[in-house]
């Protein structure tokens, strides 16, 4: 804490300050603090800083630091924006927060999986380099050493699936091994989505038993692009995949910025933690 406070000078600190939107903090605040107490959660009468006031500190670490919680809390204590709480503190208040934050971050997706259109893809989240994998005490495994195609690399750690509407937002999420296939979660995921929806993937997503179970549960079109090998789809459905498909690489790119793909944490629920408030940090942007 003292080493980040020597190298936040009151000269940086204003200048990260000022690159904070202060109506996206306060908006993500309120809406934090309404879904807790939709939630029926009670403060400790002796806290000093509320849970609202801490998930909003990691949704502003995952916006705009990287997800790293000291910067974001010493600086919104420098511009008195929260009473003074200490780093291991506001760890441990957060970590008790794990259960209600997976809830809360549920019940918001829930809210914007209304329309038509959805988009699902995933993207690797390491958790160390590959060559350190063997001495790697949060993760042990085979199941755990997965491939991303479009970087051409291996990595070692888990797998983020998502599905995403048409803006952008996500409504449906997954963390599981890297080892394991895109269709994997791709039931689960597309279970709460409105009859009548169409869920547009990539090449991974190609499957006759997918494809016919999502229409026949859920009556759901499962979309993806079809390989060089297979027949083309119609024409309509090539305007789609066209038309949506850039999205969903551009909320990889976002969640990218968030440092998503570099996270630091002790355990799997510390990583989790952040993967949380990295999602939050998108849902928040239609409210802003």
């Amino acid at each position: 804490m003292r080493r980040t406070l020597e190298w936040l000078s009151p000269n940086k600190a204003t200048r990260r300050a000022n690159r904070m939107d202060e109506t996206y903090i306060v908006t993500a605040y309120v809406v934090l603090d309404d879904v807790l107490k939709v939630m029926n959660y009670r403060d400790d009468v002796r806290a000093t800083v509320s849970a609202a006031e801490v998930l909003t500190v990691a949704v502003v670490a995952a916006r705009y630091f990287q997800n790293h919680h000291e910067r974001a809390l010493c600086v919104l204590q420098r511009i008195g924006a929260l009473p003074r709480l200490s780093v291991s503190r506001f760890n441990r208040k957060l970590h008790r927060l794990s259960s209600h934050m997976g809830h809360l971050l549920s019940v918001l997706m829930e809210v914007l999986q209304a329309g038509e259109v959805f988009i699902i893809d995933s993207m690797p989240v390491p958790v160390c380099k590959r060559v350190r994998a063997g001495r790697c005490r949060k993760l042990q495994g085979k199941r755990y050493f997965g491939r991303c195609a479009a970087k051409d690399e291996t990595f070692f750690g888990w797998r983020l699936h998502l599905v995403c509407s048409s803006d952008g937002l996500p409504v449906a999420f997954d963390i599981l091994p890297a080892a394991w296939h895109d269709l994997t979660g791709v039931q689960w995921l597309t279970a709460e989505l409105a009859a009548g929806s169409t869920v547009v993937g990539d090449k991974g997503y190609n499957s006759d038993l997918d494809e016919t179970l999502c229409d026949y549960y859920g009556a759901i079109l499962l979309l993806p692009k079809r390989r060089k090998n297979m027949v083309p789809d119609v024409p309509e459905h090539q305007a789609l995949l066209r038309r949506f498909r850039p999205v969903i690489e551009t909320v990889h790119s976002q969640l990218e910025k968030m440092g998503v793909q570099r996270l630091h944490a002790r355990t799997n629920l510390g990583l989790f933690l952040k993967l949380y408030a990295s999602l939050l940090a998108l849902l928040f942007n239609p409210f802003v």
